[in-house]
């Protein structure tokens, strides 16, 4: 079903580069899925790159931001086989590489948590969530986010 929410939305899920760190892109704990920060990436894996309130404006650090969101549901796939297993959004984490001036951090953020809301709807895909600026993030990405979901 959220396959499906996807495909009339007119989105696909991108292809992600191999991780370079020492890490679990999701890990289970009890009912939570814990999942580790995703970058924005275009569909064919190739970073979305630049600073907001530079490179960027703010339409694009939204469709970055929503890159992440569906870079998150890759790994959640790959880990849970089946994205219709996940409840609810419990957190997101919003890091937006920007410029000291910039100041829509949570404008940004809003590109995956419209994504999840289309996807879970306004209650279930609305969680607690913090929006951040960055000073630099990893390959210049624009947007990372990482989230914690509750499983069925």
């Amino acid at each position: 079903m959220i396959e499906d929410k996807l495909a009339e939305l007119g989105l696909s899920l991108p292809t992600l580069p191999a991780s370079k760190g020492i890490y679990k892109s999701c890990l289970e704990v009890g009912k939570l899925l814990y999942v580790s920060g995703h970058i924005s990436v275009n569909n064919d894996g190739s970073y979305i790159t630049g600073k907001l309130g530079r490179d960027l404006e703010e339409a694009q650090g939204q469709i970055a931001a929503r890159q992440c969101g569906l870079a998150m549901l890759v790994s959640i796939k790959k880990h849970l086989g089946d994205l219709d297993k996940v409840k609810r959004v419990v957190k997101i984490l919003g890091m937006v590489n920007a410029t000291p001036e910039y100041e829509k951090h949570p404008v940004v953020i809003n590109g995956c948590s419209e994504l999840f809301v289309q996807l879970w709807g306004e209650d279930n895909g609305k969680g607690v969530r913090s929006a951040v600026g960055m000073g630099s993030l990893p390959g210049n990405v624009a947007v990372e986010i990482e989230a914690i979901f509750e499983l069925k």
